[in-house]
């Protein structure tokens, strides 16, 4: 049995960890590959940087294979991103990662979570909804495509007390 998880999980078990400032650069290319307009490097690090920001960063052997990102503000947060390598999506690890970035959220005094998620990202929505998350709002064409096209966002809340 272990030699058969080792081979499905390339070697080695996904680590959820702080991330730093030296992975700016790899955040800023998963965001690019799992978002129309990605983030840039200089973006991660000011983010990294700032107290209010907890950025988890989802590594496998020596590789980062996702994030996630949020800002927090008295005992409320926002998650602001969260994004896994394409080539390993399936596997369920963000929902690994989004319960212990949520559960690290905790550790610091947050009771709150806000989110937006594009109404039409199903595997986003469930994952979401999966873990707790429920819809208060929506606002109407919020996203804008590279075509032009606009689509709606839709706001979730967990309540982590």
């Amino acid at each position: 049995m272990i030699a058969w998880l080792s081979r499905w999980w390339g070697g080695a078990a996904p680590m959820v960890e702080p991330a730093r400032l030296r992975d700016a650069a790899r955040l800023a290319q998963l965001h690019g590959a799992s978002f129309h307009r990605g983030w840039g490097e200089a973006e991660f690090e000011a983010m990294l940087s700032e107290r209010n920001t907890l950025v988890h960063r989802l590594r496998q052997g020596h590789q980062v294979i996702g994030f996630a990102v949020s800002r927090m503000a008295a005992d409320e947060a926002e998650i602001l991103s969260i994004a896994i390598d394409p080539r390993q999506r399936g596997r369920g690890l963000s929902r690994d990662l989004l319960l212990t970035h949520l559960g690290h959220l905790a550790g610091r005094g947050v009771r709150t979570i806000f989110l937006e998620v594009e109404e039409n990202n199903q595997p986003a929505r469930r994952l979401y909804e999966k873990a707790g998350f429920g819809v208060i709002g929506r606002r109407e064409r919020y996203y804008k495509q590279p075509g032009g096209e606009h689509l709606n966002a839709l706001l979730m809340r967990r309540d982590l007390s």
